[in-house]
């Protein structure tokens, strides 16, 4: 019989849990769809040149820019600490890079 409760009370948790996590879920994966899309739409939309240099960096820009923009729906919507921790460097990090990134373009008349 303790066995049984004790599986009694971890479906309850786990169900609880589900639960909490599927009402912030519709407005997360709609916040995530549309941050994958607006990514793949600028990755798509930037013209290649040839130059491997330049081409690199206008193609990563969009996608770091996702990349920021999914963090930032992690940490609006996440509820585990490590996740937002992550979501955080994403956020610090790749912004540094596209600075660096548009830097080196406009420096190099791009």
């Amino acid at each position: 019989m303790k066995t049984a409760a004790k599986f009694v009370i971890i479906i309850a948790l786990a169900t609880s849990a589900a639960s909490a996590a599927a009402q912030n879920g519709p407005d997360a994966t709609k916040e995530f769809k549309a941050a994958d899309m607006s990514m793949m739409m600028n990755m798509n939309s930037a013209p290649y040149s040839g130059d491997p240099d330049v081409d690199f960096r206008t193609h990563m820009i969009p996608h770091h820019e996702g990349a920021i923009a999914m963090a930032k729906v992690a940490l609006k919507y996440a509820s585990d600490a490590d996740t937002k921790k992550m979501a955080q460097n994403i956020i610090d990090q790749q912004e540094k890079q596209v600075a660096d990134m548009q830097a080196w373009l406009k420096q190099n008349g791009h």
